[in-house]
């Protein structure tokens, strides 16, 4: 390899691996703060960078959490792209976001990662109010070309020059809104490139230099300007047009996977090596110079460059802090999530009833439901990224008589609303919704802090909605769930609850009924706390210090009216405590049941303000909206009982 022609390592070749690399050889990383210290490079350095990128990125994650995996695979792209395109005049929109750490690093937040997820750092996704190179916020799959296309189209209307790039990863792209994008971006015209970052190898033959030669064939001038003539020529003569056009779609998709993105109407170029800077950058420069809507294929690895992490992706999706040169180490013990106790319910149901499946929409892991994959695969339903399919299948499934769980978390099944009223709710069908991620999430922010999900549900007709208090309750809850003629919805936190013990047996509670789980001082200075969820702990150590009454109210709907008129016979003060939206939520309810009862009583609603809150740990989150103990007292006693 010449020193002078700018080419990068074969594949294959002997390159430093990231776990083995100093964080203090970073030294041409350190010298690159935005994409214009970048293009002022010499190409012979990239892959240099590119492995000091990739050192970073591992250096940085195993140091605050956050996720791995996919990052790792984009390094070489992400490089290549900030290189050809002149970001961010151009805009690049990245799906999901789980895959942007090396683009953050690239564009002026490399010291940020130190910050990383946490309270008060950079988020770990896209965010526009972060840096103008975040020209998208996105941390929901499939949102990219649509997003572009827009971007694209504003650009005409406004007789600007620009390139506007959706990368849009495999798994992202089976969702129904990126192929509605495509069939508008296709039919658009617009100046439109849409990378789909192929990293399971799930659409792709293996790629090599004969594919990489084709990419940059079918994007280099002379082929579309061949392309162009011969069009013009042979449209004069519709019978030679029609043949030539069917060839040529015969010959690409004898050599390429693509014939499904050119009759989208896109051109295809692909596949490529992902990680080869050598087929990378002549083919995106070649395709900045075309109009129209492009579709390039890249083919990368999740974990590249960190054996542990290409091994297993999953494990390194993401992870919270570790020691890279001991990679994740299994903790014994501990107290089980709420997945894992959803999970083992739904194993253990499993054998009780058959009618029983589960369907999830690419969630496996995260909704706790790898045991019952492998225990009951033909009972086992992974969909992909559409929610919205996820829930009509659910429906179909119960037409015919079959118990049909939906695992998914509270933000994604706000993408299967529709669907949830229209061909659940109203017909009435027996479709039961293990809600995860309920409440505020952590890390992951305001994108998947499950919020408004008591408002969106509790406004349906026919649908039972619970929120358990621990562990156990959530097991009897999803119990009581399946037994019900109609939908109904247990929604359940992130994370472990307390650690109660868990009843192998199952029952199913009475619908509609809460509990008083202490009793606590009435009459004119009582004060009666109902509490909604992961929410009965704090109120339970807040009223010991002020002799409330708590109740445990279980269900938000049907709300259990007649507990709640009782308190508000007995308590001069009612008090009701939600991790969730204030407005709409599980307090706005018991407000309007006082109103229909004709009840006055004084109310205070405690949950989350009208604003979205940002990532950070957990417990400091909800202090920092006053729904812990000490913040639930403090509230308490600034309105007074009397």
């Amino acid at each position: 390899m010449s020193a002078m022609d700018g080419t990068a390592a074969a594949p294959g070749a002997m390159t430093p691996q990231a776990e083995d690399y100093n964080p203090a050889m970073f030294e041409l990383l350190r010298t690159i703060n935005d994409p214009a210290d970048l293009r002022r490079l010499e190409r012979r350095l990239l892959p240099q960078l590119a492995e000091e990128l990739r050192a970073f990125v591992l250096e940085s994650v195993s140091q605050t959490g956050g996720h791995l995996s996919s990052n790792l695979g984009t390094v070489e792209l992400t490089l290549a792209l900030h290189y050809v395109f002149d970001t961010p005049e151009d805009r690049i929109v990245w799906d999901v976001g789980h895959q942007t750490y090396p683009h953050k690093i690239l564009t002026g937040r490399r010291e940020g990662m130190a910050g990383l997820r946490q309270l008060g750092g950079i988020s770990g996704f896209p965010r526009r109010s972060e840096s103008p190179y975040d020209t998208f916020g996105t941390a929901h799959s499939s949102t990219s070309i649509s997003a572009a296309l827009g971007m694209a189209t504003a650009a005409r209307l406004k007789g600007e020059s620009r390139r506007c790039i959706a990368v849009i990863g495999d798994g992202a792209m089976s969702a129904g809104m990126a192929f509605e994008a495509l069939n508008n971006a296709g039919a658009s015209d617009a100046d439109l490139l849409v990378i789909l970052n192929d990293n399971e190898m799930s659409i792709s033959p293996p790629v090599g230099a004969l594919t990489n030669y084709l990419a940059r064939l079918l994007s280099g001038r002379m082929y579309t300007s061949a392309r162009r003539a011969s069009e013009h020529l042979l449209k004069r003569l519709p019978a030679m047009w029609e043949f030539a056009r069917r060839a040529e779609e015969h010959v690409k998709g004898m050599v390429t996977p693509g014939t499904l993105f050119e009759e989208f109407g896109f051109n295809y170029i692909g596949p490529i090596d992902g990680h080869d800077l050598d087929a990378l950058i002549p083919t995106l420069t070649n395709i900045r110079k075309l109009s129209g809507p492009q579709f390039l294929h890249v083919v990368t690895r999740k974990g590249q460059g960190y054996k542990l992490a290409e091994d297993d992706p999953i494990a390194y999706h993401g992870p919270g802090k570790f020691d890279p040169q001991e990679g994740l180490k299994q903790t014994a013990g501990g107290k089980p999530t709420y997945s894992q106790i959803f999970g083992d319910w739904l194993c253990d149901m499993a054998p009780l009833e058959p009618r029983l499946v589960a369907i999830t929409p690419a969630m496996r892991e995260g909704s706790g439901l790898v045991r019952f994959s492998e225990e009951f695969p033909e009972r086992y339903f992974d969909v992909a990224i559409a929610e919205q399919h996820a829930v009509t299948f659910a429906a179909g499934l119960a037409c015919e008589g079959l118990k049909p769980v939906v695992a998914i978390y509270s933000t994604f099944l706000q993408r299967g609303y529709d669907q949830l009223i229209h061909d659940v709710a109203i017909q009435n069908l027996p479709v039961l919704f293990a809600l995860d991620r309920g409440g505020l999430v952590g890390g992951d922010g305001a994108t998947h802090n499950g919020a408004f999900d008591y408002a969106y549900l509790r406004t349906v007709p026919n649908l039972t909605l619970m929120a358990p208090a621990d562990e156990n309750e959530c097991r009897q809850m999803l119990y009581t769930g399946l037994q019900l003629s109609g939908p109904a919805a247990v929604r359940y936190p992130r994370g472990s609850g307390g650690g109660a013990a868990v009843e192998r047996e199952m029952r199913a509670l009475p619908l509609g009924r809460g509990e008083i789980r202490r009793q606590g001082a009435r009459g004119d200075h009582g004060i009666a706390i109902l509490a909604f969820g992961s929410m009965l702990a704090p109120a339970l150590r807040a009223a010991e210090a002020l002799d409330a009454t708590v109740a445990n109210m279980r269900f938000v709907k049907p709300l259990d009216v007649e507990l709640v008129q009782r308190l508000a016979a007995t308590h001069a003060l009612l008090v009701t405590v939600e991790e969730h939206q204030i407005m709409g939520g599980a307090g706005s309810a018991v407000c309007e049941a006082l109103a229909a009862l004709g009840v006055e009583r004084r109310i205070l609603l405690l949950g989350l303000p009208d604003r979205f809150i940002d990532h950070g740990d957990p417990a400091r989150l909800l202090a920092s909206v006053g729904l812990d103990a000490a913040g639930i007292e403090r509230s308490i006693r600034a309105a007074g009982p009397g």
